[in-house]
């Protein structure tokens, strides 16, 4: 049976990722391929290679304890790449194979795509210290790695062909999978050299020359991303796809309330329906095992569940607002403390307070959760789209007790992360039921249980005073952010001293000259309430605070809030530049009709330089109309400009929704909004135009995915104050607020 599965697996990953099992121990142990692994520890951008593939053990080849990133070339010159990030959207199918197949000589349509296993020091994330996606590090972490990979494959394979040919290999040179000789005369294919080059010994990284950027001839193109095709035609599979023999499905019932339980469940009723086989009541959720999905759902609903709130009944939005206005007010652990605040504060011609808050915030993912289990005896496997394979792995094997290696994860293209899929909490609750039911179990969540048993951003409340001379520049500035902290719970080593860098990010080092700054964080958890990553969290909230109050400051400075950034950005020529071009493209300045107003905000966050300016259109009843976003970005170097302008739109897109109408809020405990009706995406009719503009420099690449969804907020509600003069400071817009008065 458990072969008949990793078939059925194979044919589920089809063209997207390449079968782990492909390859036999035989196979491979006979020289037919030339195997190249490097493994990438903390944030060295310096590759270990591994040993020749000879010398390389089954289970690395299998999949079982695969090297962290590796380039596999079979004798029909087939390149595979095992890649060590999730494909979710965001492209990095395309961009990390162009990294790779600039060095290794290779056009991009020759690349296989493989997901990498679970494996932390292998395929470490070296921006963030664990194997996932997220922060907007899948470029900045492997730009470097994936080029030397590439390079010393390029190298060997020269070699090879140097050696048949008896030449020096300084006379060959690659090109499209090609080794040719110095006359061009004599060629032969990667397919044809490999496993001559698999037998030779392999090159330090540090001594493989990687290519100049003027040398570059695929990396800063624009490519088709390599996954379009099938994501167009359909062929495209995701993790809610999967499909094997006896499988049955599973509909959930989650507690409404954290920490709560089933009371009753009519199991007569339920099994009375057609197609049920089972119920499995596990306290904190009840899971109808079915057939199909329509049976599990109508099972659910002949269950007629009644529930136990516990401890969390009484939790309500009001109550966690309070909490954290009370708790704001204390000092918190200081992020950063330069010159003398108080003094400079005292003795300033101007004082601006203000308090700001953004809400928690659903991810509200196209694919809802979803994991399907087999568990047995001495093994677990688990087909799911997630962003942590190590992580699920690892709270699996704790759950059942199995050891590490015995938890398959048989990764997926994720229809929709944003950070929901760094969490491993919708694969237990599938292990959880899986215990109970014999053979292989699809677990789907419904459109409401997504929205209302998420992992929310988190809910902050910030404090800010400036202090301004008599020319209207800031000579101290003090900031507190109070909220929960992800990083205590996720990464808890990072949470030092009392501070999380994620929730300081964007705040504790703004991009402007500011002599006097001090900046703290107050830890607030709120109760019933599990708070977790979404599409950057710190700079999510805290470049809406701080791009909001640089705006109050240039009122009241009676400065344009382009001019005043200007001034304040003297030292920082990146950020200046993407300002300036942003103002510029946008028509900084030029008139506008009543209630349409410009307003632009910058930041520096997941390692790029951002600017957007908003152009809105507020209408009498208070509606907002944002009609057009100009963005300018400064990622260093990049690998490919269509797929920073699709993050751009889409990331962009994200935050503006979130500005516009996202909100989760809590009465008795349970979360109100349940679906699109109440958890509210964009409108097609509410779409503006979205404008990229580049400014490309040889400096390391930095993130693209979050940078957009954190800057568009500010942007906007800048301009709502341009064109009303009415300050928006807290999210959701509140648009009765901004009725015209006359």
């Amino acid at each position: 049976m458990l072969q008949e599965f990793e078939i059925m697996d194979e044919l589920v990953l089809k063209e997207q990722i390449v079968d782990e099992t492909a390859m036999s121990r035989r196979a491979f142990l006979q020289g037919t391929g030339l195997l190249l692994g490097f493994a990438l520890t903390g944030a060295s951008t310096e590759s270990v290679f591994a040993a020749p593939a000879s010398q390389v053990v089954e289970s690395e080849v299998t999949g079982t304890f695969a090297p962290n990133g590796f380039i596999r070339i079979n004798p029909t010159g087939a390149v595979t790449l095992v890649i060590p990030m999730i494909e979710m959207g965001q492209g990095v199918y395309t961009s990390l194979s162009m990294l790779l197949a600039e060095e290794l000589e290779v056009k991009l349509d020759q690349i296989q795509v493989q997901h990498a296993p679970p494996n932390h020091a292998l395929y470490v994330n070296s921006i963030i210290g664990i194997q996932n996606t997220g922060g907007s590090a899948s470029v900045r972490a492997f730009w470097t790695p994936l080029r030397q990979a590439g390079a010393v494959g390029r190298n060997l394979l020269i070699a090879a062909a140097a050696k048949r040919w008896n030449v020096d290999p300084a006379t060959c040179r690659a090109k499209d999978g090609v080794v040719f000789d110095a006359s061009g005369s004599k060629h032969l294919s990667y397919g044809e050299l490999a496993t001559a080059a698999a037998k030779l010994p392999v090159p330090s990284a540090a001594n493989v020359k990687l290519k100049d950027a003027k040398d570059f001839t695929l990396i800063g193109t624009r490519a088709r991303r390599v996954d379009s095709a099938i994501k167009v035609d359909g062929r495209a599979l995701y993790g809610i796809d999967t499909r094997l023999p006896g499988m049955k499905v599973a509909a959930v019932a989650i507690s409404p309330v954290l920490g709560g339980k089933a009371k009753t469940v009519d199991e007569k009723a339920a099994l009375a329906v057609k197609g049920v086989r089972q119920v499995v009541n596990i306290d904190e959720a009840v899971a109808m095992v079915a057939d199909h999905m329509g049976a599990a759902k109508k099972g659910l609903e002949a269950a007629a569940i009644t529930w136990d709130d516990g401890p969390n009944g009484k939790v309500n939005n009001a109550d966690i607002v309070k909490q954290l206005e009370e708790e704001s007010k204390k000092p918190g652990a200081v992020a950063r403390n330069v010159g003398d605040v108080g003094k400079a504060l005292a003795a300033s011609a101007q004082r601006v307070d203000a308090i700001y808050q953004v809400p928690f915030l659903a991810h509200a993912a196209m694919e809802p959760m979803n994991c399907t289990v087999h568990l047995q005896k001495d093994r677990c496997d688990i087909w799911v789209g997630t962003q942590a394979p190590t992580i699920t792995q690892s709270q699996v094997a704790e759950l059942t007790g199995l050891p590490t290696d015995a938890i398959k994860i048989h990764n997926h293209l994720i229809g929709g992360g944003f950070g929901r899929r760094l969490e491993a909490d919708g694969t237990i609750l599938a292990v959880k039921i899986a215990k109970h039911v014999d053979g292989p179990l699809k677990v789907i969540w419904s459109r409401e249980e997504d929205i209302q048993h998420d992992m929310y951003r988190p809910y902050y409340l910030d404090r800010l005073s400036a202090g301004l001379d008599a020319a209207g520049k800031p000579v101290a500035w003090t900031h507190r952010i109070a909220g929960s902290s992800v990083m205590a719970r996720y990464y808890p080593p990072y949470f030092k001293d009392g501070l999380d860098p994620d929730a300081i990010e964007a705040a504790a080092e703004p991009p402007y000259a500011l002599p006097n700054i001090h900046v703290d964080f107050v830890r607030v958890e709120p109760p019933g309430v599990r708070t977790s990553w979404w599409r950057g969290v710190g700079p999510t909230h805290n470049v809406f605070v701080v791009e909001s109050f640089i705006d109050e400051l240039a009122h009241a400075a009676k400065q344009d809030p382009v001019a005043y950034r200007k001034g304040l950005l003297g030292h920082n020529p990146r950020a200046l530049a993407v300002l300036s071009l942003a103002a510029e493209k946008a028509g900084w300045g030029s008139p506008l009709p009543a209630r349409h107003g410009r307003g632009i905000s910058v930041q520096f966050a997941y390692g790029s330089y951002t600017s957007q300016v908003a152009e809105v259109e507020v209408a009498a009843d208070g509606s907002v109309k944002v009609k057009r976003i100009v963005c300018a970005i400064d990622c260093g170097m990049y690998v490919n400009p269509d797929t920073i302008e699709a993050q751009v739109q889409g990331g962009t897109l994200f935050g503006l929704t979130a500005a516009l109408h996202g909100s989760i809020t809590f009465k008795d405990g349970r979360v109100e909004q349940s679906n699109f009706d109440s958890y509210l995406p964009m409108r097609i009719d509410e779409v503006p135009v979205v404008e990229t503009h580049l400014i490309k420099n040889a400096k390391a690449p930095g993130g693209i995915g979050e940078a957009p969804t954190a800057i568009v907020s500010a942007a906007v509600t800048n301009a709502i104050f341009a064109a009303t003069g009415k300050r928006v400071r807290s999210l959701p817009i509140d648009t009765n607020s901004l009725k015209s008065s006359s």
